[in-house]
Parts: C-alpha cells; structure tokens; sequence
C-alpha cells in the first residue's frame, strides 16, 4: 500500500511536468518560493519570485487534443480555487505582502504521453503570463 504522495503514472507525468516548467522559470530568473502548496480549498503548483514580483503558476499538462489546449482547462472553478488558495499563502506568508502578485499558467503539450515507457522527449512550453485574475 502506497502511503503518501500518488505513484500513478498520471501522477508521475504531472510531476514531470511541474519539473520541466520549474527549471523553465528558473532559467526566466525566478527562484522558487513554494511547490505544491495546499489550503483548504486547493492547490497551487508553484510559487515563483523575482524582484518584487510573486507568481502564482498553475501547470497543466496535455497531449494535443480536439478537446481544447491545456490553457483551455484552467476553468473559472480552477481559477477560483488558485485564488483563494494564494490569498491563504499570502496570509501565512506575510514576508510577501508588499510584492506585486501574478497568475500564470505554464502549459506543456506533446504528442507523446508522459506516462508511456518513457517521458516525451518532444514537447512544447508555453508560458501564459497573468493568465487571469483573482477571481
């Protein structure tokens, strides 16, 4: 019986993901604040700083898909979620009241899955930058 964190492959890709679009910010200058903070109504993926500015970053995951894009999938519910969630880290984390805050969304596509034999080796990052505002 597994104990803690999932070790789904469905898992496995998100945190694969999560780790492609952290050293992605980094290399844009930002140093990580937190990974996978949780409050009572969700989840933030990452928080990120730079200078004065703190973002909120949501990391989706998604093969190519007649459905819609990866950015499509941050619903109004999600959103929602997120913004609560990062006022209760702001809450927590008074050290950050004075930086400016963002919501972005750094999605991940391919058209291999993450959770075959091997991890995709050819995807596509794109970095939406205030994707959206507290809602």
């Amino acid at each position: 019986m597994t104990v803690g964190r999932s070790t789904s492959p469905t898992h496995a890709a998100g945190q694969y993901a999560e780790e492609h679009a952290l050293a992605f910010l980094k290399i844009q200058g930002f140093t990580l604040v937190a990974q996978n903070f949780h409050g009572k109504v969700g989840e933030i993926d990452l928080v990120m700083a730079k200078d004065k500015l703190l973002i909120f970053v949501e990391v989706r995951l998604r093969r190519p898909s007649r459905f819609g894009s990866a950015a499509e999938s941050v619903t109004f519910a999600k959103q929602r979620k997120i913004s609560k969630t990062a006022a209760l880290f702001l809450q927590r984390f008074t050290q950050y009241e004075s930086y400016d805050c963002r919501f972005d969304v750094v999605t991940i596509e391919g058209n291999s899955a993450f959770h075959d034999s091997a991890p995709m080796t050819a995807f596509k990052i794109d970095w939406l930058e205030g994707a959206f505002y507290a809602v």
